[in-house]
Order: structure tokens, then sequence, then C-alpha cells
């Protein structure tokens, strides 16, 4: 009756980890095809991104039932009440990514009658590559327990930063030389908001793996580069 039991619990931690597997597949799907639907301005791709974020909500809440019933009913402690406690705070900045995701994918419907360069939409989509390398390097780390990975990711997060704050001088720049852009440029500012915010949940998952793996939370200030609230536009001389 005991190893029955046990195994039973096993397998309902193995199962709430399958569940935070799909959900990070379905969040990373979620930020290509919103990425892809901006660049290509395709509305059709776009809606249905949209559309999709309503499986990762669906997910959450299963995983949440899930873990509220092992509690209940299991009892957890330490490194098992760790791994159900991980479970539902990864899930949460899951579906948060996912809601950024679909967020990006409405600029993508916006944006898709205005003027503008396909110049300006380069860097979020470089933006957009190393925030999906990050979210698959997290998810990984959770499935593997690998707390170097963790904090790796973890330590990159400012990357992204470094990045807006360019993106978001570019783009201002872009606005103030011709009143024209501002609909266009301004939408992609939200976009890439959207992009260095995913970065934030995922630096939060990095944290909680670090937290599953070690049984102590990060201590260190968490690296952050975000300068936009200075930036100003770079706007060329001219002679009076």
């Amino acid at each position: 009756m005991t190893e029955h039991i046990v195994s039973s619990y096993d397998e309902e931690l193995q199962k709430l980890s399958l569940m935070i597997s799909r959900m990070g597949g379905h969040a990373e799907k979620l930020l290509t095809d919103a990425i892809t639907a901006l660049n290509r301005r395709d509305q059709a791709l776009a809606m249905r991104t949209i559309a999709a974020d309503d499986e990762i909500d669906r997910l959450e809440r299963e995983v949440e039932d899930l873990a509220i019933l092992m509690i209940a009913k299991r009892q957890p402690m330490a490194l098992d009440l760790r791994q159900i406690m991980a479970a539902i705070k990864i899930s949460s900045d899951l579906e948060r990514i996912g809601d950024l995701a679909k967020n990006i994918a409405k600029r993508a419907v916006a944006v898709q009658s205005e003027p503008g360069s396909r110049q300006t939409v380069l860097g979020i989509d470089h933006m957009s590559q190393i925030a999906l390398e990050q979210l698959k390097n997290v998810l990984d780390s959770f499935a593997r327990r690998d707390v170097d990975l963790a904090l790796e990711v973890w330590g990159r997060d400012a990357e992204l930063d470094v990045m807006y704050t360019s993106i978001f001088r570019e783009l201002l720049t872009y606005m103030m030389e011709d009143p024209r852009n501002i609909t266009f440029a301004t939408h992609l500012l939200f976009a890439a908001k959207n992009i260095e915010r995913i970065g934030d949940h995922v630096t939060n998952i990095a944290e909680t793996v670090a937290y599953l793996v070690r049984g102590e939370p990060l201590l260190e200030k968490r690296p952050k580069m975000d300068q936009s609230s200075f930036a100003t536009a770079d706007l060329p001389q001219t002679d009076d």
C-alpha cells in the first residue's frame, strides 16, 4: 500500500512537471507567431495567436487545481512542497508571458495598414530572438533542475534591457523625424516593452528554479539596465 501511495505521488509530481513543459511550449510558440505576424503584418496569423492564448490560461488553471489537490491530499514537505509551489509560480509567469505575446499579436493587427519602415522592426525581431532563447533555456533548466543554467539566464536579463533602451531611443527619433510615423512607432514601442516584460518573467522563472534546487531564495540584486526613462531622441544637427 505504501509503495502504491509513493508511486502515485511521484506520478502526480511528474504530471505537474509535464504540464509546465506543455505551457512552456505553448508560450514559445505564441511569442514566435506573434513576432512573425508583426514582421509580416500577417493579420490572420496574429488573430490565431490571440485566440491561442486561451490554451495557456486553461493549462494554468489545471496546474493550480492539481497543485492544490496535492497539497490538501499529500501534505508535502521540503523538496516536494517546493516542487509544487514552483509549478504554481512558474505557471503564473508562463500565463503572463502568453498574455504579453498576445499583446504583441494585437499590435501586429493594429499596424497592418500603417506606413512604416521594415528597418524599425528588425531590432524588435532581434530582441525577441534573445527573449525566446532565454525562455527555452529557463524551461530546460526547470526540466533538468539545472541551477547553473537558470543563473545564466538570470544574469542575461540586463541584455534585453539594453536592447529595449536602444529601440526606445530609435523609435523616438523615428517619430520626431516625421509625425506620420507616430502611430506605427508607438505600436512598436508597446511591442518592444512587452518583450522586455517577457524577459522579466523569464528571470522570475530562473529565480524559482534556483529556489527549487537550492532551497533558498536568491539574495543578489536582479541585474537591470532599462534606461528608457532617460532616453532622448538622436536627431541630426541642422545649420541655423
